[in-house]
């Protein structure tokens, strides 16, 4: 745990040297500002002058201060470099230069994770976006959240704090105190539990803590979360001010997330940590399946549905515009926005802690002539098992499809005028990408598909962007270190405002969607069908992001599609169902790579290989061929957990260490 010292009196876990009497706990105390701009704006936190305890609970606005550095710990998710579940897994491949991209996440899912100095250590701070230093810890960000809960819960402290101000600052403190564990605890399994920070002058073995129980982590964060949602707004009324602060829906999500994962096959009943207990013997992880765990995790899913519908949250979809669309492209624009419309309805949580500009850039493809390479870097490709995740037109699954034949689907076709939405009429692309669902052509550009976006030539979605992407062609791998390593290019992150001109390119940046509905509907379908089988919530669940998406229901989908009728009407046929359904509907959004590892199946899908087109072939025989870009080496059970640094092991012989590490 890193922690430095500020004259401070009490403090949480760091570096702790081996002799009693030189016991050495460092406390740093990063103040910084956050300013509320105007609507639909951001919560920017800013560094500010080090403040010190003395005085930073003397009046609101010192104490204001001190409440967005407890904010300024919040993941930064809207940053390719930062966001975990982006590049750790199998979902988002880049260059192998890591030009101007070197990702930590990414060189873990490479091999590359060690215990010595790990990669995207969230425990320590280090080697996360800006490498090592990075100083986000964060244990630091609940040292904080303890220094700020035990004064501003002082009421003779911060004098001109008016009483309902201070219940609602000590519960968004208390909920961002909860998400930092929640947050360590998805990473690393069982944690030091830190509820209130060690004084300086504390004996040696009080300092020295130790990891608890799995289930006990689960029943303190969810009790944390419970004592927050009293006094947090259920919206935010001062929409030019507060925009991003913590509400009421916001924590019962979460809670909802935390009581998945505890749910999930990783943490209940797993095997592989029959033995993985503490020094005293203690068993971190229960053996025991819980199916009770189920129930619990679906009833808050549930519970975290109805506040966020009841705050006026809906899936989301396009308002139109003043261009004439086709039903096709307003469809298009409904997907795509769901993501990158600012603070828009269907985002129950958007993170505003880091603007997703760098992100459009990297996954953004080249489509006209000019400009600065830098402009639009294409570096965010998608392996070419996650384009064929994606259902037919039929929605049902490719290899399922009994009208619509993709068993060549690596073979070439030539688009025709019906599907000039999707693909340039007279375009040779493979057969893939031809008679896709809609959030295929939403999520994904690839050679020949078109890219709709508000500048377009044509001021319609006719004749309109083109994604070309072989050797020679302007979205093609010419550029050292910006160009597709697969030749799929991430459409759903970048919003279709951005724009091309001679002074350049413009994106419009949007706030993270941290929590989205789709997300919670789908998190209660599962749960849900795992404790009581395919009953019809779990349909109507599932079914409303399908129809949203342009697609009939599951059930009818199957029934007139599939060559396996049956698969809805059981708990395991319905279980994939859904797991390919979260796949879909929140590809490159970073919930791959922890759904894959709470479900027990990354064992298997990161040991395939990564493949994609021949991107850098210029003739299009010899593009579509499959090219082996690289074979990944998932260690089970090692790599479910990410490891602790060997430092704090030693430090502190009270940890032990991840199995495998």
């Amino acid at each position: 745990m890193a922690l430095n010292d500020n004259k401070m009196k009490n403090i949480t876990i760091n570096k702790i040297k081996d002799s009693v009497k030189d016991i050495l706990i460092t406390l740093c105390f990063v103040s910084a500002i956050c300013t509320m701009s105007a609507c639909k704006k951001y919560l920017d936190i800013v560094p500010d002058n080090v403040a010190t305890i003395d005085n930073a609970f003397t009046m609101r606005t010192e104490a204001e201060k001190y409440l967005f550095t407890c904010y300024s710990f919040l993941p930064k998710d809207g940053d390719p470099f930062y966001n975990v579940g982006l590049l750790s897994g199998d979902e988002l491949w880049v260059p192998t230069q890591e030009w101007d991209f070197v990702s930590y996440a990414w060189r873990g899912a490479r091999g590359g994770q060690n215990a010595a100095n790990p990669y995207m250590n969230a425990w320590n701070g280090n080697y996360q976006g800006g490498g090592p230093g990075d100083n986000y810890g964060l244990w630091k960000g609940i040292r904080n959240c303890n220094i700020f809960l035990e004064n501003v819960k002082d009421e003779s402290k911060v004098r001109d704090l008016r009483p309902d101000e201070r219940a609602r600052w000590i519960a968004e403190v208390t909920f961002l105190k909860a998400y930092y564990h929640y947050y360590l605890l998805r990473m690393y399994g069982p944690i030091p539990l830190v509820d209130q920070n060690i004084d300086i002058s504390a004996p040696e073995d009080d300092v020295r803590i130790k990891r608890k129980p799995f289930d006990e982590c689960v029943a303190y964060i969810s009790g944390l979360i419970d004592e927050s949602t009293t006094n947090l707004p259920p919206i935010i009324t001062d929409r030019t001010t507060e925009l991003g602060r913590i509400t009421r829906p916001i924590a019962l999500a979460v809670k909802a997330k935390l009581l998945l994962l505890a749910a999930s096959p990783l943490f209940n009943g797993n095997q592989d940590y029959a033995n993985f207990k503490d020094r005293d013997g203690v068993n971190l992880i229960p053996s025991a399946y819980s199916a009770a765990k189920w129930k619990s995790a679906a009833d808050a899913a549930k519970i975290a549905i109805d506040a966020a519908e009841q705050a006026g949250a809906a899936l989301y979809k396009f308002p139109g515009s003043t261009f004439k669309l086709s039903d096709t492209t307003n469809l298009q624009l409904t997907l795509r926005s769901s993501i990158t419309e600012r603070w828009n309805i269907e985002h129950v949580w958007a993170n505003p802690n880091t603007r997703a500009d760098m992100l459009q850039r990297v996954a953004m493809p080249k489509l006209a002539s000019g400009g600065a390479s830098g402009d639009a870097r294409m570096q965010l490709a998608a392996p070419l098992k996650i384009a064929e995740m994606f259902y037919s037109s039929n929605g049902v699954p490719i290899n399922e499809d009994k009208v619509l034949n993709f068993s060549n689907r690596y073979s070439l076709r030539t688009a025709v005028d019906k599907e000039r939405f999707y693909v340039k009429v007279g375009y040779e692309t493979a057969r893939v990408n031809f008679d896709r669902e809609p959030r295929f052509y939403a999520a994904l550009g690839f050679d020949g598909g078109v890219w709709y976006k508000y500048d377009s030539p044509s001021n319609s979605d006719e004749n309109t962007w083109v994604v070309e992407g072989k050797y020679t062609q302007l979205a093609g791998a010419t550029h050292v270190g910006f160009y597709n390593e697969t030749g799929y290019y991430i459409k759903k992150l970048v919003d279709w405002n951005m724009t091309n001109s001679t002074n350049g390119v413009s994106y419009r940046d949007y706030p993270w969607p941290q929590i989205r509905l789709a997300d919670l509907y789908l998190m209660y379908a599962e749960a849900l069908n795992e404790s009581q089988g395919p009953v019809n919530d779990v349909f109507e669940y599932v079914d409303r992001i399908r129809k949203r998406a342009g697609l009939a229901g599951v059930v009818e989908s199957w029934n007139s599609f599939s060559n396996n009728p049956n698969k809805p009407t059981t708990k395991d046929g319905l279980r994939e169902i859904i797991h390919q359904e979260r796949g879909i509907e929140l590809a490159f959004e970073g919930s791959r790579y922890w759904d894959m590892k709470r479900w027990k199946k990354a064992g298997e899908v990161f040991n395939q290989a990564i493949t994609g087109w021949s991107v850098f072939q210029a003739n299009t025989l010899d593009y579509y061929r499959v090219r082996t870009i690289y074979t990944q080496n998932f260690v089970a059970p090692r790599d479910y957990l990410a490891p602790i640094r060997n430092y704090d092991i030693t430090v502190n012989p009270k940890l032990v260490q991840n199995p495998g590490w």
